[in-house]
């Protein structure tokens, strides 16, 4: 019971802690080493590759506006930018609002089969050097496309991932707030994996690959993104990871609607740990298998069962009259909880308290884990899925 205790505080240390503090000594020790990695110049115009902004999208008219404005503002050369809205299945006004504006190619089939089959119909009419997905509900910078296309300058790179910054409409949305502190916490893991050899995956709001490196994502896939991006890995190449082209995007409107967003992904996560499963060999990318596992394998199906063995085994050993650092572990992982239950509490009956809150959210997050193989269960062959509402 000991063993068991002290390896699933192990893991989740290891996950949620542990993983981030050696990435950065390991990053620390080669800055010193080898100094700071070189920056490659933004190409001049001239230089500049031919790049489609894909954007798939299921009934959207009621942000066609505001996504077109953002996508004309863009800083980079009109005669090589096409702009790509695939519509599979919008049966709204999404495709008689696109036809106002001249630069947009519609890609529309009337059957809707998922974002994966839309995002295989728009690669299959591509004819640009790279391709950059975005969300129709988020809004990226005036220089991202500039700084992606200054990536892929480098000859190693197959994939360049964007930042997903998180907004509310307004202060105290506990749900977007949530939301956001985990970004900015992953966005920095991002950066470090980046850094070191590759990010582990690209998050769908911003990113683009290179299409010699595209791959056939099962039509069942509930994480596209994920999926087309670690193909890229697994063939060899670098996913960089840049702040300076990023997608900023309202966080859920609550967190009922949150909690869809978090099964989904949990859901998603176990499929692509069984389609990449390959990747765990470490004889055959030993530095990718490290990253890999670290960042994503563990979260989407060890560690949230460690949490749960943990307790357990701590109950069990105090009841059977262990050592007093047991009791003293127990009562911190019951106050652990007990303010996860009170940010609950608290945000369901309209209060606000940012560290219970974070305690509450750190907790859902790992639960919905549970749900998401649940979720996979009933929705694993089907690669349409319910949107979140957004505040």
């Amino acid at each position: 019971m000991k063993i068991v205790f002290w390896i699933a505080l192990f893991i989740v240390f290891y996950t949620y802690i542990g993983y981030g503090i050696l990435l950065y000594i390991i990053i620390w020790l080669k800055r010193q080493l080898k100094g700071a990695p070189l920056q490659a110049v933004m190409p001049a115009d001239s230089e500049l590759p031919t790049m489609t902004l894909m954007i798939c999208a299921y009934n959207e008219e009621d942000i066609v506006k505001e996504k077109m404005a953002n996508t004309l503002e863009l800083d980079y050369p009109k005669d090589k930018l096409r702009i790509m809205w695939v519509t599979d299945g919008s049966n709204d006004r999404t495709n008689e609002l696109l036809a106002a504006y001249p630069e947009v190619d519609i890609v529309f089939s009337p059957e809707r089969k998922g974002k994966t089959a839309a995002l295989k119909h728009g690669l299959r009419e591509l004819k640009t050097r790279y391709v950059t997905f975005t969300d129709a509900n988020t809004m990226i910078n005036s220089g991202a496309l500039r700084e992606i296309a200054r990536l892929f300058s480098n000859p190693a790179v197959g994939c360049v991932s964007g930042e997903k910054r998180v907004a509310a409409r307004k202060a105290g949305e506990m749900a977007s707030e949530g939301e956001g502190l985990y970004w900015r916490y992953e966005s920095t893991l991002k950066r470090w994996d980046s850094e070191l050899y590759s990010a582990m995956g690209a998050a769908g709001e911003l990113y683009a690959i290179d299409p010699q490196y595209c791959r056939e994502v099962p039509d069942e896939a509930l994480l596209d993104d994920f999926m087309l991006s670690m193909y890229v890995v697994q063939a060899g190449k670098r996913i960089a990871y840049t702040s300076d082209a990023f997608a900023r995007e309202y966080g859920s409107a609550n967190i009922y609607e949150e909690s869809k967003r978090k099964r989904r992904i949990a859901a998603g996560g176990l499929q692509s740990i069984w389609w990449l499963r390959s990747m765990l060999n470490p004889l055959r990318q030993p530095l990718v298998t490290f990253q890999y596992v670290s960042h994503r394998v563990l979260r989407w199906s060890v560690t949230p069962i460690a949490m749960v063995l943990l307790l357990l085994a701590n109950i069990a050993l105090v009841a059977m009259g262990a050592s007093t650092i047991y009791t003293v572990m127990l009562v911190l992982q019951v106050l652990f909880y007990l303010m996860a239950l009170a940010g609950w509490l608290l945000n369901r009956y309209g209060y606000k308290n940012k560290l219970l809150y974070t305690v509450y959210y750190f907790v859902f997050m790992n639960f919905n884990v549970f749900r998401g193989m649940a979720y996979l269960k009933s929705h694993g062959k089907s690669g349409t899925w319910e949107k979140a509402k957004r505040s």
